[in-house]
């Protein structure tokens, strides 16, 4: 029988305690009340995703062991309930903050994802041939997904040479000193936007920095990176670049001048993803294999 224990409460995942957000899915608590770009926002002008603002409260629950085919890390409401970290924890956290899901807490190499075609999309080691993926070698930074977000593969960004989307969440490379934990939930504020294209496919890399680094309050732009983490954005771009060519695949090329997008382009960026997979959990966008649940 696999081994199921519980690894993190929501005081230990969740920074700062509770969370502040939406949800499409379930019921929210508490005061009516919705959020547009941080200010208030008229009941008759609400996002799509802005139900109401909750509090909830989440466990983090591994099953099977590290580093084999079965191991999973689910995530489980105030209930008991399994819930989804792509589909269930809000985006948004306030004030211009975003919530971000860490996948692969840095200096690590095991390639862990959400599974976006299992229910409940809990985090697994990725498989290629029925094998384990790991990276050539460690990635320097947090890296996960922004919840609520859907990289939708039948739009084409006529910014960015006409690609598709990659399918998947969208990317975040949290460049704070800490090292995280899988499953773990930062309140992150984005600094900048890399347009990767990875075999064609838009991938985008949101640059950002959790709201616990010691340095966070000194960056707030993609100038302010160069300043107080000179050389990141670079190293960022030429590690993605890079990653695939010991496996022998060609380098990821990037778009936009090759160069990071200020955080005005992150925050466009993320608002339409955000659109995305709205439509795809109402069903105006085929889902395909993906879970919605």
């Amino acid at each position: 029988m696999a081994a199921t224990r519980v690894i993190a409460s929501a005081s230990n995942v969740f920074s700062g305690g509770l969370l502040s957000g939406t949800s499409l899915r379930g019921k929210p608590r508490s005061l009516g009340l919705c959020f547009k770009s941080g200010r208030l926002a008229s009941p008759r002008k609400r996002l799509f995703t802005c139900a109401a603002i909750y509090n909830p409260q989440f466990q983090v629950k591994e099953e099977g062991q590290p580093e084999t085919l079965d191991y999973r890390v689910f995530f489980l409401d105030n209930s008991g309930k399994k819930v989804s970290p792509w589909h269930d924890i809000p985006l948004h956290s306030g004030d211009g903050v975003f919530n971000f899901v860490v996948e692969i807490p840095k200096e690590s190499s095991a390639k862990m994802e959400v599974a976006t075609d299992e229910v409940y999309t809990p985090i697994k080691q990725d498989t290629k041939k029925g094998k384990l993926r790991y990276y050539p070698y460690n990635i320097n930074w947090n890296y996960g997904l922004l919840p609520q977000t859907w990289e939708d593969p039948t739009a084409a960004n006529a910014e960015v040479e006409g690609a598709f989307g990659d399918n998947d969440p969208v990317d975040v490379v949290e460049i704070g000193d800490n090292q995280a934990k899988i499953g773990q939930v930062l309140r992150v504020k984005p600094l900048a936007a890399l347009a990767m294209i990875d075999e064609g496919e838009l991938d985008w890399k949101i640059v950002a920095i959790s709201l616990d680094d010691p340095r966070a309050s000194l960056v707030n732009d993609v100038e302010d990176v160069e300043k107080h983490f000179p050389g990141t954005l670079t190293a960022i771009r030429n590690w993605f670049r890079d990653y695939k060519i010991p496996d022998g695949k060609p380098a990821n090329r990037f778009g936009l001048g090759n160069q990071p997008a200020n955080k005005d382009y992150a925050l466009k960026v993320i608002t339409e993803t955000n659109e995305s997979w709205a439509k795809l959990v109402k069903r105006s966008t085929p889902a395909g294999e993906l879970s919605l649940v």
